[in-house]
Formats: structure tokens, C-alpha cells, sequence
């Protein structure tokens, strides 16, 4: 087994108080594929189901008027007496007429992730933290700190 670097430990006042060995989840293969896919699709299973009414665009009594009309073919509002009597109904292209592909409350919202997988993507993000260059690119300020990782003595 290959020997694990050492980290500095300080005090509460900045002194250099000892080495410890880092831990083995420090060194971990850094994969941001893998912790992008178990992030994007944990942030799924907090989603709320949401559809269209069922009704939505078919709350009107409409037929079409047939051939020989040159008009479309699409069903009509009946009646008279109203701006809203021989328009077109209960299409996707018509004003007020039903959407396509009505959303539906049975769709797929929530993804199960392997366990296996959601580890190695916590382990990964950990490892990431031990690389200053990585925590700098995240636009974190760490130039004043003595090293990174930052271990502090326990004893308060």
C-alpha cells in the first residue's frame, strides 16, 4: 500500500501542532461526471407532479362545418350573437383550444440512483475539496489559508 500524504494540524492561535496521515477518501479518483449525474438526478425526486386540466380546451360545444365552406375543417363554435361563435375549437393551433400532448400527472418524475454510485460521487466530491486548484476554481478565497485541506486541533 502506497503511504498517504501527511497534513498539518494547527492550533486555534495558527501554530503548526502536529501531522496526521490524510484520509484514504482525500484520495479518491476526482469524477465530476459521475457527481454531475447523481446531482442532477437527486434534485428530481423533490419535484411536484403538474398536468393541464383534463377539460382545459374542451369546455365548449363545437362541430366542424363540414367541406364546401372554404374553411378549415376544424370544429366551430356554434351559435350567434357573439364574437366567440364560429371560431375555431378544441385545437393546438386554435385560441383556446386544448394544447398538444395534454402534460399528464403520470409521468416519470422521480429516478432511482444505485447506491454504489451516490457513494462514489460523495467520495469524489470530498477528494475534490483536497485540491486547491479545484477549490479556487469554484471562486473560493483561499490564499491566506496555510494548506488545504485545513485540519484543526479538536481540543476546545
Amino acid at each position: 500500500m502506497a503511504a498517504r500524504p501527511l497534513v498539518s494540524i494547527f492550533s486555534l492561535t495558527g501554530e503548526k501542532s502536529g501531522e496526521t496521515a490524510l484520509p484514504n477518501v482525500m484520495t479518491a479518483p476526482i469524477r465530476p461526471d459521475i457527481v454531475q449525474f447523481v446531482h442532477t438526478n437527486m434534485a428530481k425526486n423533490s419535484r411536484q407532479a403538474y398536468a393541464v386540466s383534463i377539460r382545459a380546451g374542451k369546455q365548449v360545444s363545437a362541430s366542424s362545418w363540414g367541406t364546401g365552406r372554404a374553411v378549415a375543417r376544424i370544429p366551430r363554435v356554434g351559435g350567434g350573437g357573439t364574437s366567440r361563435s364560429g371560431q375555431g375549437a378544441f385545437g393546438n393551433m386554435c385560441r383556446g383550444g386544448r394544447m398538444f400532448a395534454p402534460t399528464k400527472t403520470w409521468r416519470k418524475w422521480h429516478r432511482k440512483i444505485n447506491v454504489t454510485q451516490k457513494r462514489y460521487a460523495v467520495s469524489s466530491a470530498l477528494a475534490a475539496t483536497a485540491v486547491p486548484a479545484l477549490v479556487m476554481a469554484r471562486g473560493h478565497r483561499v490564499d491566506e489559508v496555510p494548506e488545504i485541506p485545513l485540519v484543526l486541533y479538536n481540543a476546545i
